[in-house]
């Protein structure tokens, strides 16, 4: 759990944001205030990200992030300030693949492995206690959490050249995932939502829509499942808060994902 002071701050700038962001135009609807910080049994921080609006997709990728499109979450909900770690992975499930460094963020697991790391987290007796179930974040879910208020290529601005401070990416990464929090976190207090491990999202790959949705879930089936991020292998554009990539949900490779935990806030 990070220290008090640490927390404080983060409210504060996540409290700034907010003020910002809900004073401008373009992206949200939600009610100034701070997000709430919550810390579970093992020791997992979560922010409360409040319902709100804002536009998905680009126009600076491929096909798939088109058209810009505006979304309306209607829930609130929780999730990681960090990607989940290869320590709190061995911690849930009692077991460990390969890895590199227990402090590192978690990589090369298929989707059905992260999944099943979330359903054990929520079985757990102090979760169960607190009425809380773990899951992936929506695509929806995990680029407003990224883009926290901001409508450009990253959430620090549009400027590729700052993403070495943000993330952990091809050219500095020494081609492996890094603990989390070393870089800038976003403006809402999430960190690595850039590079680092790339994540998984919990739903299957869909073409976006041309109207407004409110809380999208994809299709009910499909082929591939949705990663978000970019990781420590991709280049900049990559790494955007809009760039979505589909996967084989059966696969892990050393080149696919980790994730980020969500949970349906009461």
């Amino acid at each position: 759990m990070a220290p008090l002071h640490s927390r404080i701050r983060t409210k504060s700038i996540t409290l700034f944001t907010l003020i910002l962001f809900t004073t401008g135009c373009s992206s949200t609807d939600s009610a100034t205030q701070a997000l709430d910080s919550v810390t579970n049994s093992i020791g997992m921080e979560f922010l409360v990200v409040p319902p709100g609006k804002f536009r998905m997709g680009s126009n600076s990728g491929g096909k798939n992030e088109l058209p810009i499109h505006e979304v309306e979450l209607s829930a609130a909900f929780g999730l990681g300030v960090t990607e989940v770690t290869e320590q709190q992975y061995t911690t849930v499930m009692g077991k460990s693949p390969k890895f590199s460094n227990p402090d590192n963020a978690i990589n090369s697991l298929s989707w059905n492995q992260a999944t099943e790391f979330c359903q054990r987290l929520s079985d757990l007796p102090d979760e169960k206690a607190a009425g809380r179930v773990y899951r992936l974040p929506t695509e929806a879910e995990w680029e407003y959490a990224c883009r926290a208020g901001t409508d450009t290529a990253y959430s620090f601005g549009d400027d590729a050249r700052l993403v070495t401070q943000h993330a952990w990416y091809n050219r500095n990464s020494r081609q492996d995932t890094h603990p989390p929090s070393q870089k800038i976190a976003n403006p809402w207090g999430f960190s690595d939502m850039h590079g680092n491990a790339w994540e998984w999202c919990q739903n299957w790959f869909y073409e976006y829509p041309n109207g407004t949705t409110t809380d999208p879930m994809g299709p009910p089936k499909g082929k591939t499942r949705v990663l978000r991020g970019g990781g420590w292998f991709h280049r900049e554009p990559d790494c955007r808060s809009a760039s979505r990539f589909t996967e084989d949900p059966n696969s892990p490779t050393k080149f696919t994902g980790g994730l980020r935990v969500a949970y349906t806030a009461s």
